[in-house]
């Protein structure tokens, strides 16, 4: 099942910068954990924001909580979800 996923990142300011870019470095590593994976097959950063848009393919809703919690930077995102549909014009 494919997922529209955004997720906007707000750091509160008064955690330490080497906690916050070890924080990173973990989260680059599962992100590429899950790209591999195939689990997380497109990441695309938005231009001027801490954001990015997604497209998770997992089995259910369940699974998508559990992979989106599993991020270090979890605890400071702000999430929406859109589960997606194959439009029937789709010729892929």
């Amino acid at each position: 099942m494919l997922y529209h996923v955004k997720m906007d990142v707000s750091i509160p300011r008064d955690i330490a910068v080497d906690e916050i870019e070890a924080i990173k470095a973990a989260e680059k590593k599962r992100a590429t954990e899950l790209q591999e994976s195939g689990k997380w097959p497109h990441l695309w950063r938005i231009v001027g924001q801490y954001s990015n848009i997604s497209i998770l393919n997992v089995d259910n809703n369940d699974e998508l909580h559990a992979l989106l919690s599993s991020l270090p930077l979890f605890p400071f995102m702000t999430i929406q979800v859109t589960p997606l549909a194959k439009h029937p014009s789709s010729i892929v």
